[in-house]
C-alpha cells in the first residue's frame, strides 16, 4: 500500500457513494454517524479501498 492518505481518500470516496445510495441502508441512525450501521459502512468502505489498492499494485 502506498500510504495511509491514499487509503483514507479512496475509502472516503467509496463511503460517500455508499451513503448517497439510500438502498444500502435503511436510515442514518440518531447517533450522528457513530452508530453501529455507520461503523459497518465505514469498515466496508475501508476494506473495499484496501482491496482496490492491492489489485492496482499487483498489476503494476
Amino acid at each position: 500500500m502506498k500510504n495511509h492518505t491514499e487509503l483514507k481518500q479512496i475509502a472516503s470516496q467509496i463511503l460517500s457513494g455508499m451513503l448517497a445510495n439510500p438502498h444500502i441502508y435503511a436510515t442514518v441512525s440518531d447517533e450522528e454517524g457513530r452508530g453501529q450501521q455507520e461503523q459497518i459502512l465505514i469498515l466496508t468502505a475501508i476494506e473495499m479501498a484496501e482491496k482496490l489498492i492491492e489489485k492496482v499494485e499487483d498489476r503494476e
